[in-house]
């Protein structure tokens, strides 16, 4: 074992106690960033109703955008900087993390320039019906602004996990989703600002986790970080997004599909009972739950990060495989216990976000039990895709990212609604998730016969 093993616990201490340290804070903070958007839907479909809870679906690809900025940057400076670290090269491993804050803040600028200049255009493309679009423009109007800090506060915690300091990652989150859900209240309910309160507090929760990044930077543990290494270097850049690629598509696949199933939603809707707009106020309600899941799921997945990182740059392939063994094995308990809740109490979890018509809960129930009906297989994508990202191996990362999304929900969504109407589009999502589910298996197995023949 090495010297810089044997300095740094990534390289020998027990992997279920290295899972606990940097898993945990990592879920609670995935978990506490998917709750900006419910607690922001929570309140609008209480105080507005069906049509507000189907304009913060529309408005969602303006998220998911930002998350696919924060985990391009964010994943793949913590990565980078890991692997660099792992190797023992100290001086360059420094540039990773000030070139991900730097491409962070200004990515979130540019975004929040091009969405506040094309916004109306941009909430058509994303599907909305006329009688929804006023509420989307209240919301994105305001939450644009808030862009690059959701950004750094996002990515940075990356940055702070793969520093050593998962519960700063933790703290920053929570702080930003209790600020959130106060001024929610205050906003929402006692001063009836409608959409825009409830954007106006997103906005301010994310600003003090941005901040609380940037305190923490002034004082990074492992290295010193100075002016020099927040200049964009190309050669840096292109490193960090390489590695960083995996999850940006993967996010960047969510927000395309997002697009496609919400006109899909929109158009065969209008050719049903339901309408235009509750089938997409219920496939948003019922997304933003499964992210509750999935993020205890990426979570996961994102614990392992520095554990695989340094370990394979460490050429310690043993404890490389037994994190990934061990991620799967959590993922798998909750992606069961999910599947469970969501087939047997779908309609209690729908009332949480307001009151409807028997059509609207009709639909939402059938969306829950239908769409997420493989939801106890949805543990082995995201986890196998971090896995190839963590060693290194960002072509593959990348394609299975996409394999879910990309080749095979997008097509679904299209081709299984000319057969079955709106009903086929909820049939496509399990057909998609087996599939790919069946594909992060066969890779991964291969993936551990080369590390086995290069023992």
């Amino acid at each position: 074992m090495s010297k810089e093993e044997i300095r740094n616990p990534l390289g020998y201490e027990p992997i279920g106690k290295l899972m606990m340290k940097f898993a945990i804070p990592s879920i609670v903070g995935m978990l506490v960033g998917a709750l900006y958007n419910i607690v922001d839907q929570l309140f609008i479909g209480h105080a507005i109703g069906t049509l507000g809870n189907a304009a913060t679906n529309i408005a969602f690809p303006f998220t998911t955008s930002c998350l696919a900025l924060a985990l391009l940057f964010g994943i793949g400076g913590a990565s980078s900087f890991n692997l660099n670290m792992g190797k023992g090269e100290k001086e360059e491993a420094p540039y990773y993390v000030g070139n991900a804050v730097t491409m962070l803040v200004l990515c979130g600028v540019i975004l929040a320039a091009i969405t506040l200049l094309f916004l109306r255009p941009l909430l058509t493309l994303f599907g909305s019906p006329q009688e929804v679009m006023p509420y989307a423009v209240d919301y994105v109007r305001v939450t644009a602004l808030g862009f690059p800090f959701f950004l750094l506060g996002t990515g940075g915690g990356h940055l702070m996990r793969a520093d050593g300091s998962p519960k700063m990652t933790m703290i920053s989150n929570i702080v930003g989703a209790l600020i959130n859900i106060v001024l929610d209240v205050l906003f929402v309910l006692v001063f009836q600002w409608g959409m825009a309160g409830a954007a106006w507090a997103t906005i301010i929760g994310q600003f003090v986790s941005a901040m609380i990044v940037v305190f923490y930077l002034k004082k990074f543990k492992t290295v010193t970080l100075y002016k020099k290494h927040f200049k964009p270097i190309f050669k840096y850049v292109a490193g960090i997004a390489a590695i960083g690629m995996a999850s940006f598509f993967n996010q960047l696949a969510m927000m395309v599909v997002q697009i496609v199933l919400n006109n899909s939603l929109r158009y065969y809707g209008a050719l049903s009972v339901y309408g235009e707009a509750i089938p997409i106020a219920c496939a948003g309600i019922v997304m933003k739950v499964n992210q509750i899941f999935f993020s205890i799921i990426i979570g996961i997945a994102q614990g392992t990060q520095p554990v695989e990182s340094f370990n394979y740059g460490a050429k310690d392939y043993k404890r490389v495989k037994e994190a990934y063994r061990l991620a799967s094995l959590a993922g798998g308990i909750v992606s069961v216990s999910s599947y469970f809740i969501f087939q047997f109490f779908p309609g209690q979890l729908l009332a949480m976000f307001g009151e409807g018509s028997p059509e609207y809960f009709e639909f939402g129930i059938k969306t829950f039990r239908v769409l997420l009906f493989f939801t106890w297989l949805n543990f082995m994508q995201p986890i196998t895709s971090t896995f190839f990202t963590s060693i290194g191996k960002s072509i593959k990362g990348v394609f299975l990212s996409m394999t879910r999304q990309i080749i095979f929900l997008l097509p679904l969504i299209v081709i299984f609604p000319m057969f079955w109407g709106i009903e086929g589009i909820l049939l496509s999502g399990p057909v998609a998730d087996l599939l790919a589910g069946a594909t992060a298996v066969i890779m991964v197995r291969s993936e551990f016969k080369l590390m086995e023949e290069a023992l």
